[in-house]
């Protein structure tokens, strides 16, 4: 009876064992390639493009926005520096006082 118990606890906990390995993306992988594969071999190349291509855009729009935030910086800090140059500069937008 005891031996029984030990095989029906296995048994229970290769279930899960089973399941988890079943659904891993390797087995996924080697299913679907055994199958013939669903997926052309150049498809995964154009998509690569694709993606490259949309990077490029976004990378090249950062640096932009990152070079006009510094180009601001340098300007906000020459006011800073420069008490003359603070008094010239035009006065900043300020929020009216709650109540006026």
């Amino acid at each position: 009876m005891g031996a029984a118990v030990v095989i029906l606890i296995a048994f229970a906990l290769m279930i899960p064992l089973t399941a988890i390995v079943l659904d891993s993306p390797v087995v996924r992988a080697w299913v679907e390639r055994m199958h013939g594969g669903s997926i052309e071999p150049g498809a995964d190349l154009k998509e690569l493009t694709r993606k490259v291509g949309i990077l490029e855009s976004e990378v090249e729009a950062v640096t932009r926005q990152l070079a006009q935030i510094q180009e601001e910086h340098q300007y906000m800090q020459r006011l800073l520096d420069d008490p003359a140059r603070r008094a010239a500069a035009p006065p900043s937008k300020t929020l009216p006082k709650p109540g006026a």
